[in-house]
């Protein structure tokens, strides 16, 4: 394909080098430079044609004849995520219809920077966004270009030889949902072994943090089932990486909060699909047994008798009682008896899952392991309740929920969620802590407490973990919602913003200190997942030893910290 770059390149180069009144001046210059580097599928509008177009929001083609788009008008959607706490606008908005257009604009904006020499340079920041599930607005990118995922999609099986072994997997495209993935794969029998509670989140969203739910004791985190990614680095490289080509942009990208580059494809390892669940809650009123049960069951490695999934939470009050059935379609426990009758405030469940497929014969194993493995738990007795669902229905069980809120207008509302990753020995500590900061009876949200494996995790990875080595620790998840009238700003969420934070204080500080030649247990040595910082100070806590690789591969992959601003990792004072 030849190049199709013509036009007044001595007046481009004047207005590129201009220095610009705005970030959408930045814009539109590093907009005019992708058009000089004559990079892949050139514009074929006049360079004035397609200002013109870009300015109005209007469609402009590539010689392939697929439709992109950035937009300097509407960006107000980019400003709003999930957590709805903060909003800041972009200048811009690309949708892309290929990695090569991301590639392009990040290869135009570094190429900037030669180009500004004597001048003040402001150099974009760029934010990829997937489903817009983030919290504190990670995915945003203030005054900078905002990168919508949504429209990199597509799924390519490919479905292992039985003779030859290895794996199944599919190649997703960033902006694919988990609960596309698994309505394409299911089709052939196969689905992903790793997942989320929520599955309307992207894949490369989900892979930029971790991706963690009750499988993740026994599979580990998704970002420990994927096999290969293309991402596009700061620098606007397209680099196909794995554990043996690229690795240390693989490991890098893996959890990198998106600090190394845009991940557009990954290949994620698929197994043969179960077809029902054995889904049971039981519930407990004394948290040590609670977390001792959870430990048993994760312990277990014995084949059939190994469960599926594991979760726990904590049932703080009569609303969280209540609602706890929404997606869980058995017979349970609606009212406050059930917490008059244990003789406590709190109660704790634990939420298995055995998977298995329709024949008569394995039902009935199932049912049996399954009655021997609920024999060796110490719930309250009558407390236990099951059910049997299909396999997806179980894996979109959140969305229930979702539905459910959304009818009563409880959506869309801020969503100040804290997550933690806990050491086991500091669970109890660490829970005590929590329901004594925050009022059992004020919370609007679920909690989940429910232990992972370390050795399910590859440490080679940006994702971070407790530093203690026990093998053992524990997701937390403090999943409350605000009322509808605390919006971003107002004194009712900051209230539930300063409880995290007391958490967060309390919990991340170093585990042990020395004084008089003894050792005191003055913190806890947990992480935040899903993590938020205001300060680079914080960050480097949060990193811990990992923050020296952490600061070479982003001098490395994204020189010019132009990447994930929402993140705010670094300060991006530009040189």
């Amino acid at each position: 394909m030849g190049s199709s770059c013509n036009g007044r390149f001595s007046a481009l180069i004047l207005i590129s080098m201009t220095p610009p009144p705005s970030r959408v001046g930045v814009l539109i210059s590093v907009f005019i430079m992708s058009l000089l580097l004559c990079i892949s599928a050139p514009c074929m509008q006049s360079p004035a044609a397609a200002l013109i177009g870009l300015t109005r929001s209007e469609k402009y083609n590539t010689d392939g004849g697929n439709p992109c788009r950035l937009s300097f008008l509407d960006t107000g959607s980019a400003a709003i995520d999930f957590g709805r706490i903060y909003h800041h606008n972009p200048a811009a908005i690309l949708r892309p219809v290929s990695a090569e257009e991301i590639a392009r604009f990040l290869r135009a904006i570094y190429a900037s920077r030669a180009l500004a020499t004597g001048y003040r340079q402001e150099y974009l920041s760029v934010a990829a966004k997937g489903a817009g599930h983030s919290i504190h607005g990670q995915a945003q990118a203030p005054d900078g270009l905002v990168i919508e995922m949504s429209a990199l999609r597509g799924v390519c099986i490919h479905v292992a030889d039985a003779a030859a072994g290895g794996y199944s997997y599919a190649d997703v495209a960033a902006g694919e949902l988990w609960v596309d993935l698994l309505a394409e794969t299911m089709k052939l029998g196969l689905a992903p072994r790793s997942w989320t509670d929520y599955l309307y989140l992207s894949v490369g969203g989900t892979l930029s943090n971790a991706g963690i739910s009750g499988q993740t004791f026994r599979h580990g985190p998704q970002i420990s089932n994927v096999l290969q990614l293309d991402i596009i680095t700061g620098t606007g490289e397209l680099v196909t990486c794995s554990p043996a080509e690229n690795a240390d942009l693989f490991y890098a990208s893996m959890g990198g909060l998106g600090q190394f580059g845009v991940i557009t494809r990954a290949r994620i390892i698929l197994e043969p699909a179960p077809q029902k669940v054995k889904w049971v809650r039981a519930l407990y009123s004394d948290f040590e047994q609670f977390t001792r049960d959870q430990e048993l069951l994760v312990s277990i490695d014995d084949g059939a008798a190994t469960v599926d999934y594991l979760e726990g939470f904590v049932v703080v009050n009569n609303e969280a009682m209540r609602s706890w059935s929404i997606s869980f379609p058995a017979a349970a426990p609606l009212d406050d008896s059930v917490f008059n009758d244990a003789g406590t405030e709190i109660l704790f469940c634990i939420e298995i899952a055995k998977y298995f497929t329709q024949s008569d014969d394995e039902t009935a194993d199932v049912d049996k392991v399954t009655g021997r493995i609920i024999s060796r738990l110490t719930f309250i007795p009558g407390l236990i309740y099951s059910v049997e669902v299909p396999y997806a229905d179980f894996l979109n069980r959140v969305r229930v929920e979702e539905l459910n809120l959304r009818s009563r207008g409880l959506w869309d509302v801020p969503h100040p969620w804290l997550n933690m990753f806990v050491p086991r020995r500091q669970i109890q500590r660490f829970t005590t802590s929590l329901l004594k900061i925050m009022s059992p009876d004020t919370v609007k949200g679920p909690i989940l407490v429910y232990p992972v494996k370390r050795s399910k995790w590859n440490t080679n990875m940006s994702a971070v973990i407790p530093e203690d080595k026990d093998e053992i620790f524990y997701a937390v998840g403090v999943l409350r919602s605000a009322d509808p009238l605390c919006l971003a700003g107002s004194s009712c969420l900051n209230d539930l913003l300063s409880q995290n934070q007391q958490i967060i204080d309390l919990s991340t500080k170093a585990n042990e200190i020395v004084a008089n030649d003894k050792t005191t247990d003055t913190g806890m040595g947990a992480k935040q997942y899903l993590a938020h910082h205001s300060y680079e100070w914080q960050w480097k806590n949060h990193f811990g030893s990992k923050w020296g690789i952490f600061l070479q591969r982003k001098a490395r992959y994204d020189p010019l910290n132009i990447l994930a601003p929402g993140q705010r990792i670094l300060n991006r004072n530009r040189p």
